[in-house]
Protein backbone atom coordinates (compact mmCIF):
# COMPACT_ATOMS: atom_id res chain seq x y z
CA UNK A 1 0.00 0.00 0.00
CA UNK A 2 1.29 3.41 -0.69
CA UNK A 3 2.78 5.51 2.17
CA UNK A 4 2.24 8.78 1.62
CA UNK A 5 4.49 9.67 4.73
CA UNK A 6 7.14 8.03 3.21
CA UNK A 7 6.82 9.84 -0.48
CA UNK A 8 6.68 13.48 1.85
CA UNK A 9 9.72 12.32 3.59
CA UNK A 10 11.71 11.22 0.08
CA UNK A 11 10.98 14.84 -0.81
CA UNK A 12 11.83 16.62 1.94
CA UNK A 13 15.12 14.58 2.52
CA UNK A 14 16.03 15.82 -1.31
CA UNK A 15 15.69 19.16 -0.45
CA UNK A 16 17.80 19.36 2.56
CA UNK A 17 21.36 19.09 2.97
CA UNK A 18 21.43 16.27 5.43
CA UNK A 19 20.45 18.39 8.53
CA UNK A 20 17.97 15.70 9.09
CA UNK A 21 17.46 11.67 8.91
CA UNK A 22 15.06 10.06 6.74
CA UNK A 23 13.49 7.98 10.03
CA UNK A 24 13.53 11.84 11.98
CA UNK A 25 11.92 13.47 8.84
CA UNK A 26 9.37 10.46 8.81
CA UNK A 27 8.70 10.52 12.84
CA UNK A 28 8.08 14.79 12.74
CA UNK A 29 5.41 14.31 9.62
CA UNK A 30 1.62 14.86 11.24
CA UNK A 31 -1.61 14.97 10.07
CA UNK A 32 -3.52 18.63 9.91
CA UNK A 33 -6.49 18.51 11.64
CA UNK A 34 -8.35 20.68 8.86
CA UNK A 35 -8.50 19.18 5.28
CA UNK A 36 -8.52 22.89 3.97
CA UNK A 37 -4.34 22.94 5.55
CA UNK A 38 -3.31 19.76 3.19
CA UNK A 39 -2.89 16.28 3.84
CA UNK A 40 0.37 16.10 5.53
CA UNK A 41 2.17 18.64 7.36
CA UNK A 42 6.43 18.78 8.25
CA UNK A 43 7.18 21.28 11.19
CA UNK A 44 10.50 23.13 10.63
CA UNK A 45 11.19 23.65 14.36
CA UNK A 46 14.07 20.97 14.89
CA UNK A 47 15.98 22.80 11.63
CA UNK A 48 16.06 26.28 12.81
CA UNK A 49 19.32 25.56 15.20
CA UNK A 50 21.26 23.54 12.20
CA UNK A 51 19.66 26.01 9.35
CA UNK A 52 20.21 29.02 11.77
CA UNK A 53 17.29 30.57 10.79
CA UNK A 54 13.68 31.06 12.27
CA UNK A 55 11.02 27.78 11.60
CA UNK A 56 8.67 30.32 9.52
CA UNK A 57 11.68 31.43 6.99
CA UNK A 58 12.70 27.68 6.73
CA UNK A 59 9.22 26.35 5.05
CA UNK A 60 9.04 29.39 2.88
CA UNK A 61 12.77 28.57 1.43
CA UNK A 62 12.19 24.66 1.15
CA UNK A 63 8.05 24.66 -0.02
CA UNK A 64 10.14 25.90 -3.22
CA UNK A 65 12.14 23.07 -3.43
CA UNK A 66 9.58 20.33 -2.66
CA UNK A 67 8.40 18.19 -5.82
CA UNK A 68 7.80 14.97 -6.66
CA UNK A 69 4.90 12.88 -9.41
CA UNK A 70 2.34 12.12 -6.58
CA UNK A 71 2.92 16.01 -4.75
CA UNK A 72 0.27 18.79 -6.54
CA UNK A 73 1.43 21.63 -4.43
CA UNK A 74 2.97 22.32 -1.13
CA UNK A 75 2.20 25.33 1.29
CA UNK A 76 3.98 27.20 3.71
CA UNK A 77 1.69 27.95 6.56
CA UNK A 78 4.10 29.31 9.63
CA UNK A 79 6.49 26.99 10.49
CA UNK A 80 4.73 24.57 8.69
CA UNK A 81 4.93 23.22 5.47
CA UNK A 82 1.72 21.34 3.88
CA UNK A 83 1.78 19.09 1.23
CA UNK A 84 -1.29 18.34 -1.12
CA UNK A 85 -0.79 15.24 -2.97
CA UNK A 86 -1.77 14.14 -6.67
CA UNK A 87 -5.12 13.07 -5.26
CA UNK A 88 -6.07 11.56 -8.65
CA UNK A 89 -2.51 9.74 -9.35
CA UNK A 90 -2.97 8.21 -5.41
CA UNK A 91 -6.17 6.79 -5.54
CA UNK A 92 -5.63 5.31 -8.91
CA UNK A 93 -3.08 3.24 -6.64
CA UNK A 94 -5.39 2.98 -3.77
CA UNK A 95 -8.55 1.81 -4.52
CA UNK A 96 -7.71 -1.10 -6.86
CA UNK A 97 -4.88 -2.19 -4.35
CA UNK A 98 -8.12 -2.74 -1.64
CA UNK A 99 -10.64 -3.99 -4.54
CA UNK A 100 -7.83 -6.71 -6.21
CA UNK A 101 -6.99 -7.77 -2.46
CA UNK A 102 -10.57 -7.80 -1.22
CA UNK A 103 -10.59 -9.32 2.49
CA UNK A 104 -7.46 -10.45 1.94
CA UNK A 105 -6.62 -6.22 2.14
CA UNK A 106 -4.23 -5.51 5.38
CA UNK A 107 -2.48 -9.13 5.60
CA UNK A 108 0.79 -8.81 7.09
CA UNK A 109 3.77 -10.74 7.35
CA UNK A 110 5.11 -10.24 10.76
CA UNK A 111 3.83 -13.39 11.82
CA UNK A 112 4.18 -15.80 9.10
CA UNK A 113 5.54 -19.09 10.47
CA UNK A 114 5.39 -17.96 14.30
CA UNK A 115 3.04 -19.35 16.89
CA UNK A 116 1.09 -16.86 19.53
CA UNK A 117 -1.02 -17.89 22.25
CA UNK A 118 -3.69 -15.96 24.07
CA UNK A 119 -4.97 -16.71 27.68
CA UNK A 120 -8.24 -15.27 27.87
CA UNK A 121 -11.53 -15.30 29.09
CA UNK A 122 -10.92 -17.60 31.74
CA UNK A 123 -14.25 -17.49 34.15
CA UNK A 124 -14.77 -19.25 37.19
CA UNK A 125 -17.16 -22.14 36.79
CA UNK A 126 -19.96 -22.58 39.35
CA UNK A 127 -20.75 -18.93 38.83
CA UNK A 128 -22.28 -16.65 36.65
CA UNK A 129 -20.70 -15.38 33.46
CA UNK A 130 -20.46 -11.72 34.45
CA UNK A 131 -19.95 -8.57 32.86
CA UNK A 132 -16.32 -8.92 34.90
CA UNK A 133 -15.02 -11.81 32.06
CA UNK A 134 -16.31 -9.79 28.91
CA UNK A 135 -12.98 -7.42 28.84
CA UNK A 136 -10.93 -10.03 28.66
CA UNK A 137 -12.93 -12.30 26.21
CA UNK A 138 -13.53 -9.81 23.92
CA UNK A 139 -10.16 -8.08 23.49
CA UNK A 140 -8.61 -11.53 23.29
CA UNK A 141 -11.08 -12.24 20.62
CA UNK A 142 -9.86 -9.64 18.45
CA UNK A 143 -6.26 -9.69 19.44
CA UNK A 144 -6.36 -13.58 18.40
CA UNK A 145 -7.92 -12.09 15.34
CA UNK A 146 -5.78 -9.18 14.66
CA UNK A 147 -2.62 -11.71 15.17
CA UNK A 148 -3.66 -14.25 12.31
CA UNK A 149 -4.20 -11.19 10.03
CA UNK A 150 -0.84 -10.60 10.50
CA UNK A 151 0.49 -13.93 9.69
CA UNK A 152 0.30 -15.26 13.50
CA UNK A 153 -1.11 -19.05 14.02
CA UNK A 154 -3.13 -17.96 17.23
CA UNK A 155 -4.22 -20.59 19.73
CA UNK A 156 -6.71 -19.33 22.12
CA UNK A 157 -6.76 -21.08 25.66
CA UNK A 158 -9.44 -20.67 28.19
CA UNK A 159 -7.63 -21.29 31.57
CA UNK A 160 -11.08 -21.72 33.51
CA UNK A 161 -11.23 -21.26 37.15
CA UNK A 162 -12.41 -24.65 38.30
CA UNK A 163 -9.69 -25.04 41.26
CA UNK A 164 -9.36 -23.82 44.65
CA UNK A 165 -10.28 -23.15 48.52
CA UNK A 166 -13.71 -22.01 47.15
CA UNK A 167 -15.27 -24.80 45.84
CA UNK A 168 -14.44 -26.20 49.12
CA UNK A 169 -17.03 -23.65 49.76
CA UNK A 170 -19.42 -24.30 47.48
CA UNK A 171 -19.46 -28.16 48.14
CA UNK A 172 -20.31 -27.34 51.69
CA UNK A 173 -22.88 -24.86 51.00
CA UNK A 174 -24.07 -27.09 49.00
CA UNK A 175 -24.73 -30.23 51.73
CA UNK A 176 -25.68 -27.31 54.01
CA UNK A 177 -28.94 -25.95 51.62
CA UNK A 178 -28.87 -27.08 48.35
CA UNK A 179 -31.62 -28.88 46.90
CA UNK A 180 -30.63 -31.34 44.15
CA UNK A 181 -33.88 -31.02 42.09
CA UNK A 182 -33.08 -27.05 41.81
CA UNK A 183 -29.25 -27.37 40.63
CA UNK A 184 -30.20 -29.36 37.44
CA UNK A 185 -33.27 -26.94 36.52
CA UNK A 186 -30.95 -23.65 37.58
CA UNK A 187 -27.42 -25.03 37.88
CA UNK A 188 -25.46 -21.41 37.71
CA UNK A 189 -28.10 -19.22 39.28
CA UNK A 190 -28.77 -21.66 42.01
CA UNK A 191 -24.90 -22.18 42.45
CA UNK A 192 -24.48 -18.76 42.57
CA UNK A 193 -27.14 -18.16 45.08
CA UNK A 194 -25.48 -20.90 47.81
CA UNK A 195 -21.87 -18.75 47.27
CA UNK A 196 -23.32 -15.91 48.30
CA UNK A 197 -25.21 -17.18 50.81
CA UNK A 198 -22.29 -19.65 52.14
CA UNK A 199 -20.31 -15.87 52.34
CA UNK A 200 -23.05 -14.46 54.63
CA UNK A 201 -23.04 -17.15 56.75
CA UNK A 202 -19.98 -17.19 57.03
CA UNK A 203 -19.69 -13.43 58.49
CA UNK A 204 -21.28 -15.05 61.63
CA UNK A 205 -20.47 -18.60 61.78
CA UNK A 206 -16.11 -18.35 61.14
CA UNK A 207 -16.64 -22.61 61.44
CA UNK A 208 -18.19 -22.45 58.00
CA UNK A 209 -14.62 -21.34 56.36
CA UNK A 210 -12.79 -24.11 58.38
CA UNK A 211 -15.28 -26.55 56.66
CA UNK A 212 -14.76 -25.22 53.41
CA UNK A 213 -11.00 -25.58 53.60
CA UNK A 214 -11.65 -29.35 54.92
CA UNK A 215 -14.29 -29.95 51.91
CA UNK A 216 -11.07 -28.39 49.32
CA UNK A 217 -8.56 -30.87 51.32
CA UNK A 218 -10.69 -33.61 50.76
CA UNK A 219 -11.06 -32.93 46.58
CA UNK A 220 -7.15 -32.72 46.54
CA UNK A 221 -7.41 -36.08 48.36
CA UNK A 222 -9.47 -37.43 45.71
CA UNK A 223 -12.09 -38.32 48.02
CA UNK A 224 -14.72 -39.73 45.65
CA UNK A 225 -17.85 -38.18 46.51
CA UNK A 226 -16.33 -34.44 46.65
CA UNK A 227 -14.84 -35.45 43.05
CA UNK A 228 -18.48 -36.17 41.65
CA UNK A 229 -19.98 -33.03 42.93
CA UNK A 230 -16.84 -30.86 41.68
CA UNK A 231 -17.48 -32.86 38.18
CA UNK A 232 -21.03 -32.19 37.59
CA UNK A 233 -20.31 -27.95 38.99
CA UNK A 234 -18.00 -28.06 35.80
CA UNK A 235 -20.38 -29.98 33.34
CA UNK A 236 -23.11 -27.74 34.25
CA UNK A 237 -21.00 -24.72 33.90
CA UNK A 238 -18.97 -25.46 30.44
CA UNK A 239 -22.73 -25.67 28.89
CA UNK A 240 -24.15 -22.66 30.42
CA UNK A 241 -20.69 -20.93 29.37
CA UNK A 242 -20.68 -21.96 25.73
CA UNK A 243 -24.20 -20.90 25.29
CA UNK A 244 -22.59 -17.04 25.70
CA UNK A 245 -19.57 -17.94 23.55
CA UNK A 246 -21.91 -19.07 21.36
CA UNK A 247 -23.99 -15.71 21.24
CA UNK A 248 -20.28 -13.73 20.43
CA UNK A 249 -18.64 -16.14 18.22
CA UNK A 250 -16.29 -16.82 20.66
CA UNK A 251 -14.12 -20.23 20.10
CA UNK A 252 -11.37 -21.42 22.11
CA UNK A 253 -8.51 -24.35 20.97
CA UNK A 254 -7.55 -25.45 24.47
CA UNK A 255 -10.07 -26.03 27.62
CA UNK A 256 -7.81 -26.61 30.46
CA UNK A 257 -8.49 -25.05 33.55
CA UNK A 258 -6.12 -24.50 36.80
CA UNK A 259 -7.36 -28.54 37.88
CA UNK A 260 -5.43 -29.96 34.49
CA UNK A 261 -2.31 -28.46 36.38
CA UNK A 262 -2.66 -30.44 39.23
CA UNK A 263 -0.26 -33.23 38.57
CA UNK A 264 2.39 -31.06 36.64
CA UNK A 265 3.31 -28.50 39.81
CA UNK A 266 5.58 -31.04 41.22
CA UNK A 267 8.08 -30.53 37.88
CA UNK A 268 7.80 -27.10 38.55
CA UNK A 269 8.71 -27.35 42.35
CA UNK A 270 11.69 -29.71 41.06
CA UNK A 271 13.00 -27.32 38.83
CA UNK A 272 13.10 -24.70 41.62
CA UNK A 273 14.78 -26.70 43.89
CA UNK A 274 17.63 -28.80 41.57
CA UNK A 275 18.62 -24.84 40.76
CA UNK A 276 18.42 -23.51 44.84
CA UNK A 277 15.98 -21.15 43.72
CA UNK A 278 13.67 -21.94 46.45
CA UNK A 279 13.59 -20.20 49.94
CA UNK A 280 12.04 -21.07 53.40
CA UNK A 281 10.50 -17.70 54.24
CA UNK A 282 7.57 -18.03 57.47
CA UNK A 283 7.18 -22.06 56.61
CA UNK A 284 6.28 -20.89 53.62
CA UNK A 285 8.70 -21.47 50.24
CA UNK A 286 9.39 -18.79 47.63
CA UNK A 287 11.83 -17.17 45.20
CA UNK A 288 13.04 -14.24 45.66
CA UNK A 289 12.81 -11.49 43.17
CA UNK A 290 14.74 -8.64 44.84
CA UNK A 291 16.84 -8.05 41.81
CA UNK A 292 13.75 -7.42 39.90
CA UNK A 293 12.44 -4.86 42.80
CA UNK A 294 9.40 -7.70 43.02
CA UNK A 295 8.39 -9.23 46.16
CA UNK A 296 9.14 -12.75 46.70
CA UNK A 297 6.88 -15.37 44.60
CA UNK A 298 5.05 -17.23 47.04
CA UNK A 299 5.04 -20.91 45.28
CA UNK A 300 4.27 -23.30 48.26
CA UNK A 301 2.46 -22.18 51.45
CA UNK A 302 3.63 -23.56 54.85
CA UNK A 303 0.51 -26.01 55.13
CA UNK A 304 2.20 -27.27 51.60
CA UNK A 305 -1.01 -26.40 49.58
CA UNK A 306 0.62 -24.89 46.36
CA UNK A 307 -0.90 -21.27 44.70
CA UNK A 308 -1.72 -19.56 41.57
CA UNK A 309 1.70 -18.78 40.86
CA UNK A 310 2.54 -22.42 40.97
CA UNK A 311 0.16 -22.71 38.40
CA UNK A 312 0.76 -20.37 35.96
CA UNK A 313 4.01 -21.77 36.20
CA UNK A 314 3.28 -25.25 35.32
CA UNK A 315 0.60 -23.51 32.40
CA UNK A 316 3.52 -21.59 31.03
CA UNK A 317 5.79 -24.77 30.97
CA UNK A 318 3.25 -27.10 29.38
CA UNK A 319 2.19 -24.58 26.64
CA UNK A 320 6.10 -24.20 25.32
CA UNK A 321 5.74 -27.88 25.23
CA UNK A 322 2.64 -28.15 23.49
CA UNK A 323 2.89 -25.46 21.21
CA UNK A 324 6.36 -24.22 21.24
CA UNK A 325 4.75 -20.49 21.57
CA UNK A 326 7.23 -17.24 19.95
CA UNK A 327 5.00 -14.82 21.93
CA UNK A 328 2.21 -15.49 24.84
CA UNK A 329 -0.59 -13.18 25.85
CA UNK A 330 -2.33 -13.38 29.17
CA UNK A 331 -5.16 -11.10 28.56
CA UNK A 332 -5.85 -10.51 32.57
CA UNK A 333 -6.86 -7.38 34.45
CA UNK A 334 -4.11 -5.00 35.68
CA UNK A 335 -4.73 -5.69 39.42
CA UNK A 336 -2.85 -8.92 38.54
CA UNK A 337 0.54 -6.86 37.15
CA UNK A 338 2.69 -7.93 40.05
CA UNK A 339 1.77 -11.45 40.01
CA UNK A 340 2.84 -12.03 36.20
CA UNK A 341 5.93 -9.89 36.88
CA UNK A 342 6.78 -12.26 39.23
CA UNK A 343 5.62 -15.70 37.32
CA UNK A 344 7.82 -14.64 33.95
CA UNK A 345 10.65 -13.29 36.62
CA UNK A 346 10.66 -17.19 38.15
CA UNK A 347 10.47 -18.66 34.37
CA UNK A 348 13.71 -16.12 33.37
CA UNK A 349 15.48 -17.53 36.98
CA UNK A 350 14.73 -21.01 35.70
CA UNK A 351 16.55 -20.01 32.46
CA UNK A 352 13.66 -20.08 30.16
CA UNK A 353 14.33 -17.95 26.82
CA UNK A 354 11.23 -18.15 25.54
CA UNK A 355 9.85 -16.26 29.06
CA UNK A 356 11.35 -12.63 27.57
CA UNK A 357 8.52 -13.25 24.89
CA UNK A 358 5.32 -13.59 27.15
CA UNK A 359 3.18 -10.25 27.73
CA UNK A 360 0.64 -9.48 30.86
CA UNK A 361 -1.77 -7.48 28.27
CA UNK A 362 -3.72 -5.70 31.61
CA UNK A 363 -7.07 -3.90 31.10
CA UNK A 364 -9.74 -1.94 33.32
CA UNK A 365 -12.37 -2.83 35.36
CA UNK A 366 -16.13 -2.54 34.63
CA UNK A 367 -17.86 -0.50 37.36
CA UNK A 368 -21.40 -0.72 39.04
CA UNK A 369 -22.12 2.58 40.84
CA UNK A 370 -18.15 3.30 40.85
CA UNK A 371 -17.19 0.26 42.66
CA UNK A 372 -16.01 -2.85 41.60
CA UNK A 373 -18.31 -5.68 40.64
CA UNK A 374 -18.16 -8.72 42.93
CA UNK A 375 -19.76 -12.02 42.98
CA UNK A 376 -18.79 -13.13 46.43
CA UNK A 377 -21.45 -9.74 47.38
CA UNK A 378 -23.68 -10.69 44.85
CA UNK A 379 -23.09 -6.99 43.22
CA UNK A 380 -22.66 -8.31 39.57
CA UNK A 381 -24.52 -7.78 36.00
CA UNK A 382 -24.91 -11.19 33.70
CA UNK A 383 -23.19 -11.05 30.30
CA UNK A 384 -25.96 -13.29 29.41
CA UNK A 385 -28.94 -11.01 30.23
CA UNK A 386 -27.30 -7.86 28.69
CA UNK A 387 -26.71 -9.41 25.30
CA UNK A 388 -30.22 -10.95 25.06
CA UNK A 389 -31.40 -7.35 26.01
CA UNK A 390 -29.22 -6.24 22.89
CA UNK A 391 -30.22 -8.51 20.65
CA UNK A 392 -34.45 -8.10 21.71
CA UNK A 393 -33.94 -4.42 21.28
CA UNK A 394 -32.50 -5.14 17.85
CA UNK A 395 -35.15 -7.10 16.83
CA UNK A 396 -37.61 -4.30 17.72
CA UNK A 397 -35.61 -1.81 16.21
CA UNK A 398 -35.80 -3.79 12.95
CA UNK A 399 -39.25 -4.56 13.07
CA UNK A 400 -39.78 -0.97 13.69
CA UNK A 401 -37.82 0.29 10.61
CA UNK A 402 -37.77 -2.71 8.21
CA UNK A 403 -39.98 -5.40 9.16
CA UNK A 404 -39.57 -6.91 5.72
CA UNK A 405 -36.18 -7.81 6.27
CA UNK A 406 -34.71 -11.52 5.42
CA UNK A 407 -32.81 -13.27 7.93
CA UNK A 408 -33.91 -10.40 11.11
CA UNK A 409 -33.48 -12.76 13.75
CA UNK A 410 -29.78 -13.29 12.51
CA UNK A 411 -29.03 -9.88 12.01
CA UNK A 412 -30.89 -8.98 15.09
CA UNK A 413 -27.91 -10.92 16.61
CA UNK A 414 -25.24 -9.83 15.03
CA UNK A 415 -26.71 -5.91 15.50
CA UNK A 416 -27.17 -6.65 19.21
CA UNK A 417 -23.97 -8.40 20.48
CA UNK A 418 -21.68 -5.87 18.04
CA UNK A 419 -23.34 -3.09 20.71
CA UNK A 420 -22.20 -4.99 23.68
CA UNK A 421 -18.74 -5.79 22.46
CA UNK A 422 -18.18 -2.22 20.37
CA UNK A 423 -18.50 -0.60 23.36
CA UNK A 424 -15.87 -2.28 25.47
CA UNK A 425 -13.34 -2.22 22.47
CA UNK A 426 -13.40 1.04 21.48
CA UNK A 427 -12.73 1.87 25.21
CA UNK A 428 -8.63 2.23 26.24
CA UNK A 429 -8.12 -1.23 27.54
CA UNK A 430 -6.58 0.30 30.47
CA UNK A 431 -9.78 2.79 31.27
CA UNK A 432 -12.54 2.02 33.81
CA UNK A 433 -15.79 1.53 32.71
CA UNK A 434 -18.68 2.76 34.29
CA UNK A 435 -21.82 0.16 33.13
CA UNK A 436 -24.10 1.60 31.66
CA UNK A 437 -26.75 -0.15 29.85
CA UNK A 438 -28.49 2.83 28.05
CA UNK A 439 -24.97 3.86 26.80
CA UNK A 440 -24.15 0.39 26.10
CA UNK A 441 -26.89 -0.78 23.76
CA UNK A 442 -26.94 3.22 21.60
CA UNK A 443 -27.35 2.41 18.49
CA UNK A 444 -26.93 6.10 17.28
CA UNK A 445 -22.84 7.83 17.51
CA UNK A 446 -19.79 5.66 17.91
CA UNK A 447 -21.03 2.50 18.01
CA UNK A 448 -20.77 -0.38 16.96
CA UNK A 449 -24.56 -0.41 15.35
CA UNK A 450 -23.42 2.77 13.57
CA UNK A 451 -20.18 0.91 11.35
CA UNK A 452 -22.79 -1.58 10.89
CA UNK A 453 -25.39 0.42 9.31
CA UNK A 454 -23.26 2.51 7.32
CA UNK A 455 -21.53 -1.07 5.84
CA UNK A 456 -24.74 -1.75 4.92
CA UNK A 457 -25.89 1.78 3.30
CA UNK A 458 -22.86 1.19 1.07
CA UNK A 459 -24.38 -2.23 0.20
CA UNK A 460 -27.23 -1.09 -0.78
CA UNK A 461 -26.12 1.19 -3.25
CA UNK A 462 -24.10 -1.38 -4.94
CA UNK A 463 -26.81 -3.47 -5.29
CA UNK A 464 -28.99 -0.44 -7.05
CA UNK A 465 -25.89 -0.21 -9.27
CA UNK A 466 -26.72 0.33 -13.08
CA UNK A 467 -23.48 -1.32 -13.73
CA UNK A 468 -21.69 -4.61 -13.44
CA UNK A 469 -18.29 -3.76 -13.38
CA UNK A 470 -17.30 -1.04 -11.67
CA UNK A 471 -13.31 0.56 -12.75
CA UNK A 472 -11.76 3.39 -10.68
CA UNK A 473 -10.20 6.10 -12.78
CA UNK A 474 -11.13 9.46 -11.13
CA UNK A 475 -12.94 11.52 -8.53
CA UNK A 476 -12.69 15.78 -8.48
CA UNK A 477 -14.64 16.04 -5.38
CA UNK A 478 -12.48 16.33 -1.77
CA UNK A 479 -14.91 14.36 0.45
CA UNK A 480 -13.72 11.07 -1.49
CA UNK A 481 -10.26 12.06 -1.08
CA UNK A 482 -11.01 12.05 2.60
CA UNK A 483 -12.25 8.73 2.35
CA UNK A 484 -10.17 7.60 0.12
CA UNK A 485 -7.09 8.65 2.56
CA UNK A 486 -8.96 7.01 5.65
CA UNK A 487 -8.42 3.42 3.58
CA UNK A 488 -5.21 3.45 2.85
CA UNK A 489 -4.61 3.58 6.45
CA UNK A 490 -6.20 0.53 7.33
CA UNK A 491 -3.36 -1.96 7.02
CA UNK A 492 -1.80 0.35 8.97
CA UNK A 493 -4.19 0.40 11.94
CA UNK A 494 -4.04 -3.36 12.55
CA UNK A 495 -0.22 -3.28 12.67
CA UNK A 496 -0.81 -0.28 14.80
CA UNK A 497 -3.63 -2.29 16.76
CA UNK A 498 -1.63 -5.32 17.38
CA UNK A 499 1.93 -3.98 17.90
CA UNK A 500 -0.15 -1.67 21.03
CA UNK A 501 -1.97 -4.89 21.93
CA UNK A 502 -4.82 -2.49 21.42
CA UNK A 503 -8.44 -3.57 19.56
CA UNK A 504 -9.28 0.40 20.65
CA UNK A 505 -7.04 1.58 17.58
CA UNK A 506 -8.55 -0.17 14.91
CA UNK A 507 -12.81 0.32 16.78
CA UNK A 508 -11.79 3.88 16.43
CA UNK A 509 -10.29 3.94 12.92
CA UNK A 510 -13.27 2.10 11.86
CA UNK A 511 -15.59 4.82 13.59
CA UNK A 512 -13.60 7.75 11.57
CA UNK A 513 -14.14 5.61 8.14
CA UNK A 514 -17.80 5.64 8.43
CA UNK A 515 -18.33 8.92 9.96
CA UNK A 516 -16.41 9.95 6.89
CA UNK A 517 -18.44 7.45 3.96
CA UNK A 518 -21.46 9.14 5.44
CA UNK A 519 -20.29 13.00 4.92
CA UNK A 520 -19.39 11.83 1.39
CA UNK A 521 -22.70 9.95 0.86
CA UNK A 522 -24.42 13.15 2.47
CA UNK A 523 -23.04 15.08 -0.28
CA UNK A 524 -22.45 13.50 -3.33
CA UNK A 525 -25.22 11.68 -5.79
CA UNK A 526 -23.21 8.19 -5.66
CA UNK A 527 -25.33 6.54 -7.91
CA UNK A 528 -25.90 9.07 -10.88
CA UNK A 529 -24.75 7.80 -14.26
CA UNK A 530 -22.34 10.62 -15.67
CA UNK A 531 -17.97 9.69 -15.88
CA UNK A 532 -17.28 9.16 -12.42
CA UNK A 533 -20.38 6.73 -11.87
CA UNK A 534 -17.75 3.48 -11.81
CA UNK A 535 -15.12 5.53 -9.84
CA UNK A 536 -17.93 6.64 -7.20
CA UNK A 537 -18.93 2.88 -6.76
CA UNK A 538 -15.34 1.42 -6.21
CA UNK A 539 -14.62 3.51 -3.50
CA UNK A 540 -18.27 2.51 -2.08
CA UNK A 541 -16.93 -1.24 -2.99
CA UNK A 542 -13.79 -0.45 -1.08
CA UNK A 543 -15.56 1.42 1.84
CA UNK A 544 -17.69 -2.00 1.97
CA UNK A 545 -14.48 -4.47 2.44
CA UNK A 546 -12.40 -2.09 5.05
CA UNK A 547 -15.57 -1.94 7.16
CA UNK A 548 -16.46 -6.40 6.84
CA UNK A 549 -13.16 -6.67 7.57
CA UNK A 550 -12.48 -4.07 10.32
CA UNK A 551 -15.91 -5.20 12.03
CA UNK A 552 -14.91 -9.17 11.72
CA UNK A 553 -11.16 -8.28 13.08
CA UNK A 554 -13.30 -6.59 16.39
CA UNK A 555 -15.06 -10.00 16.55
CA UNK A 556 -18.16 -7.98 14.90
CA UNK A 557 -20.50 -9.39 12.17
CA UNK A 558 -21.10 -7.02 9.46
CA UNK A 559 -24.95 -7.73 8.39
CA UNK A 560 -25.31 -6.88 4.43
CA UNK A 561 -28.56 -5.20 5.20
CA UNK A 562 -30.53 -3.77 8.45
Amino acid sequence: MIDLKGIYTESILSALNGELDAQTIYSLIETPKHQHLGDLAFPCFSLAKAMKKAPIEIAEHLSQKIKGPEIDHVQPAGPYINVFFSKNEIARTIIPSILTAGAAFGSGEDGIGKTVVLDMSSPNIAKPFSMGHLRSTVIGNSLALIAEKMGYKAVRLNHLGDWGTQFGKLITAYRKWGVEEDVQENPIGELFKLYIRFHQEAETDPILEEEGRKAFKELEDGVEENIRIWTWFRDESLKAFMTIYDLMNVKFDDWNGEAFYNDKMGEVIALLEEQKLLETSEGAEVVRLDDKQLPPCLIKKSDGATLYATRDLAAAIYRQQEYHFDEALYIVGQEQTIHFKQVFGVLKKLGFSWADHMKHVPFGLYLKDGKKMSTRKGRVILLEEVLNEAISLAANNIKAKNPGLQNAEDVAKAVGTGAVLFHDLKNDRMNNIEFSLEDMLAFEGETGPYIQYTHARANTLLRKSPIEDVEFTSLSDEDSWEVIKLLRLFPEMISKAYTQLSPSVLAKYLIDTAQSFNKYYGKVRILEQDSELGSRLSLVQAVVIVLSEGLRLLGISAPDQM
